[in-house]
């Protein structure tokens, strides 16, 4: 069997000294293929983006990482620069979380497009790949591309800064495209674009697609896979469908039960209480545990590994005895102690 598009396996990232640092991601692997979507999803600082910006050499200079990453079976981690600039912007993309942030304000859109182009391809010039960025720029729906060319980034709308990102993204026709919460601050309509525009691109170009998000709703209809990410590592990964219809763990039936439900307005959100555990003071056993309506004693003094269960994969020490959603809804409506 050929190598997987990205195979990511013990990756870690920490800060401070190698003997008394914190690890903000601890042990991630997963695998992708081509014309497939990753989702990973969890909430601010659970490791996310961290883990995309190993793959990418856009660490901060004191971040220490290490672990595999293979791209087309070449190691991402330890490459040198000089062949790590070669890959980024060109086999692999990447949709920044703020565009507006992420693009020169001082440049033109078209400028910064033609100048990704010809930075991996010296023999186009500048008036073809001028052209090239026009039709990338009709290639995301953006209405008078060859207008918006002339234009800075402050003149576009958020959701039109996110589709010049995608375009500029996807300039050089990367193998594998990574997206940050490319959603962000976008209005519903607008988000939906977005994302049908990154399914499409997935599906007709073969791209491989890693999504992150804090929304489980975003990748429900796009994603193949799901990773949930909680205190630096995974806690839940499967297919979509076992994600949603079988989740073997308390955060990811927490993050699925704050999901508003359209078929059922009337149906009440239950809220994950707490906050996520700082990389500093990362409490012993099941990070997860201290905000867990379902933690016994051992789950705070025994960290679980994920394993694999009849549906996902989970790193739950009760997975097998998570009771239905109706009943954890109920226990926290009366008060009643779910620990037993």
């Amino acid at each position: 069997m050929s190598d997987p598009l990205l195979a990511v396996d013990g990756l870690r990232i920490g800060f401070g000294p190698a003997k008394d640092g914190a690890e903000a991601v601890r042990g991630v692997g997963f695998t992708l293929e081509a014309g497939k979507v990753l989702g990973i999803v969890g909430e601010s600082g659970s490791g996310k983006s961290l883990t995309m910006m190993a793959l990418l050499q856009l660490l901060p200079g004191q971040a220490r990482c290490s672990g595999s990453a293979r791209f087309r079976g070449k190691e991402l981690i330890g490459m040198r620069k000089s062949e790590i600039r070669h890959l980024r912007g060109k086999d692999i993309g990447c949709v920044f979380q703020d565009p507006l942030s992420a693009f020169n304000p001082v440049k033109t859109i078209g400028d910064q497009i033609v100048e990704a182009i010809r930075l991996h391809d010296r023999r186009i010039s500048r008036r073809a790949a001028m052209k090239e960025a026009e039709e990338l720029l009709a290639a995301v729906s953006i209405p008078q591309p060859d207008q918006r060319l002339r234009q800075y980034p402050h003149e576009f709308s958020g959701g039109m800064r996110q589709r010049a990102m995608i375009a500029m993204a996807i300039a050089n026709k990367p193998a594998l495209l990574i997206a940050d919460e490319p959603t962000t601050a976008l209005d519903v309509t607008v988000q939906a674009q977005i994302l049908d525009l990154l399914r499409t691109l997935t599906r007709e170009r073969g791209i491989g697609l890693v999504l992150i998000t804090h929304d489980l709703g975003v990748v429900a209809g796009m994603a193949d896979n799901i990773a949930v990410m909680y205190g630096g590592r995974f806690v839940e990964a499967g297919t979509a469908d076992e994600i949603f219809y079988h989740t073997r763990h308390p955060y990811t039936r927490g993050l699925i039960e704050a999901m508003p439900k359209l078929d059922r307005p009337e149906e009440r959100l239950v809220a994950i209480e707490g906050t996520p555990p700082s990389i500093w003071s990362r409490p012993p056993g099941c990070s997860f545990a201290p905000r867990c309506y379902f933690a016994q004693e051992r789950c705070r003094q025994q960290e679980p590994e994920l394993r694999d269960l009849e549906h996902t994969r989970s790193a739950c020490l009760r997975a097998e005895e998570l009771p239905p959603r109706e009943t954890v809804a109920h226990a926290q409506d009366t008060g009643k102690d779910m620990t037993l």
